[in-house]
């Protein structure tokens, strides 16, 4: 079973949440840190949204926290690029006889669009929201939860993932691990090198 992350991994999209971020944290005359950063990065918006209300000590609810979060990003979704080569890449694997399937921290309602917009739905046989199980894809039991809602054992999967947290939890939980390169977090780069199975600058490496 090949299962994919989508924001920074098959969609280059990790750009617009950068820029959200910035927005909203000028919004409220506070910069954007490298400790804000690893707050909020690779993570569900709810606790994006608690870290954040915490962080600035905010009046808001978490959720007109994320209600601002979703106004910002608006229709981003309908027009971010894939990733290079991403779909040869996927095309291949489902010549193959390959199973495929997502499991993404991305809202669910963009990841739709993204999907939809780039017609890749019929490439996965099921998608599963890291927001709807309510945790962040970091822990060992989370990978394993995921793999036993597709069907299969940990050990039978392979990961790709631009995320250094979500790969380390991927490959103590028995998964085969590929390292997948997103500029934004390019600082990651020598730390996956070093876990996963196999890095990538891109798919066309795959090919």
């Amino acid at each position: 079973m090949l299962i994919f992350d989508l924001d920074g991994t098959l969609i280059d999209s990790n750009g617009i949440w950068v820029e959200v971020d910035k927005t909203f944290l000028s919004r409220r005359n506070a910069p954007y840190t490298p400790e804000y950063y690893q707050g909020v990065a690779h993570t569900i918006l709810q606790n994006c949204a608690v870290f954040t209300k915490e962080y600035l000590h905010l009046e808001e609810s978490c959720e007109e926290i994320i209600a601002e979060w979703m106004e910002l990003a608006k229709d981003a979704y309908r027009s971010v690029p894939l990733k290079p080569y991403v779909r040869e890449y996927l095309e291949r694997c489902r010549s193959a006889g390959h199973r495929m399937a997502i499991f993404t921290a991305c809202v669910p309602e963009h990841c739709r669009t993204a999907l939809a917009c780039h017609r890749l739905e019929p490439y996965f046989e099921r998608i599963i929201y890291a927001q709807e199980l309510g945790v962040d894809k970091k822990s060992p039991e989370i990978f394993r939860k995921a793999a036993a809602l597709l069907g299969v054992r940990p050990k039978d999967c392979v990961l790709f993932d631009d995320s250094l947290s979500a790969c380390r939890g991927a490959k103590a939980a028995g998964m085969t691990v590929v390292g997948v390169q997103d500029l934004v977090f390019q600082n990651a780069e020598p730390d996956m090198r070093e876990l996963c199975d196999q890095y990538i600058t891109g798919f066309q490496e795959l090919l």
